[in-house]
């Protein structure tokens, strides 16, 4: 990572992000730039000239930011557009002091390229054949250390979040607040950085809309985590996981406890068969004991995870004789952040959510 100072103006911003291209480019490629390049009433901060090693070339427009949070790519998505239909770019992109992983992740999506002066970069141009990308700083350098950063961790976001995604995208905040039972001062911070973050929006005095719900739940499973917020132990289940389920089944009212990961996901999204329980309880212990698993040091088949947060045993599901699953968006985050192919899973789960709305959204 190039050494950075702790602030930039913005012609020695325009020189970092200039400069981190520049020397990422390939052998028999070159770089050419334009600063405060005017077309019709618009501004472009900087015009890239790209030239490959046979002679052809490519517009790159540049719009430089000293900070770009989530909710402002739109506007500058527009702003590159319309900049780049008039002085025929090729390609677009934000140049800014730091971009953090979920604004990379947006710009990606935008198809619009990026680099910063820490180093991340990535670029890629359809004619001339080019892609270029490298990794700098996932924290902002600029950031003091008393100075708090917006997150989705601890108990209040995780209710916040569990209640818009589980209920409704659209809420009178009042309301939000009542059936989350977070706060008024913690629900206004986790909502002031979903919409910092793009995931939230204000169409009206005291309302709150959250237009993709899918990416707050990816947006949470940065911040939260099956392993990272739970007390694990591991067991065996010696006559195998069918007869786990059906045991839990028959549970006493007190035993509090619910199935997530693959096993719960099964029940809404069919992907493949378990080959491990992961199961949130209170008192592991005491469920190990009612539902007669060995302790392993190897060769685990069940997950006992004692939480950290009340969350997982808010708004689960029981069919009839079946076993307490965790709810849809809660199955999803665990499976975002557990290993192997549970990702892929949660993906899985996503896709079905996502047409099937109805199905598993509730009331307050």
């Amino acid at each position: 990572m190039v050494g950075v100072k702790k602030s930039l103006n913005e012609a020695e911003l325009a020189r970092q992000v200039v400069g981190q291209l520049r020397d990422r480019l390939p052998a028999g490629w070159s770089l050419a730039e334009d600063r405060e390049v005017r077309a019709a009433d618009l501004l472009a901060d900087l015009v890239l000239t790209l030239t490959g090693p046979d002679g052809s070339k490519a517009r790159v427009v540049v719009e430089l930011k000293q900070a770009l949070e989530g909710r402002d790519i739109d506007a500058v998505a527009a702003q590159l557009t319309a900049i780049s239909a008039l002085v025929n770019g090729e390609g677009q992109m934000v140049g800014a002091r730091y971009l953090s992983p979920q604004t990379r992740a947006k710009l990606t999506d935008r198809s619009i390229a990026y680099v910063d002066a820490t180093g991340n970069l990535r670029l890629q141009l359809d004619q001339p054949a080019l892609f270029v990308a490298d990794r700098g700083a996932d924290a902002d350098p600029w950031r003091g250390p008393g100075r708090a950063r917006g997150t989705l961790k601890g108990a209040p976001a995780a209710d916040l979040v569990r209640a818009i995604v589980d209920i409704r995208s659209q809420w009178r905040v009042a309301e939000l607040l009542r059936v989350s039972g977070v706060s008024t001062g913690a629900a206004y911070r986790v909502l002031d950085f979903l919409e910092s973050e793009g995931l939230a929006q204000r169409p009206s005095r005291g309302v709150i809309a959250i237009p993709d719900w899918a990416a707050v739940l990816r947006r949470w499973s940065e911040d939260y985590g099956f392993v990272s917020h739970s007390r694990l132990t591991r067991w065996i289940a010696p006559r195998g996981l069918d007869d786990l389920a059906q045991g839990a089944a028959r549970s006493p009212a007190d035993l509090d406890y619910c199935f997530t990961g693959t096993i719960a996901a099964s029940e809404w999204a069919q992907y493949a068969p378990a080959r491990a329980a992961m199961i949130y309880t209170k008192d592991a212990p005491a469920a190990a004991e009612r539902w007669g698993l060995r302790p392993a040091d190897a060769g685990a088949n069940v997950l006992l995870a004692e939480p950290d947060l009340e969350v997982p045993f808010v708004r689960t599901v029981q069919r009839e004789d079946g076993p307490i699953l965790a709810a849809p968006a809660q199955v999803v985050v665990d499976l975002l952040t557990g290993p192997g192919r549970s990702p892929s899973e949660a993906e899985e789960l996503l896709t079905w959510m996502q047409a099937n709305e109805s199905t598993w959204r509730g009331q307050p």
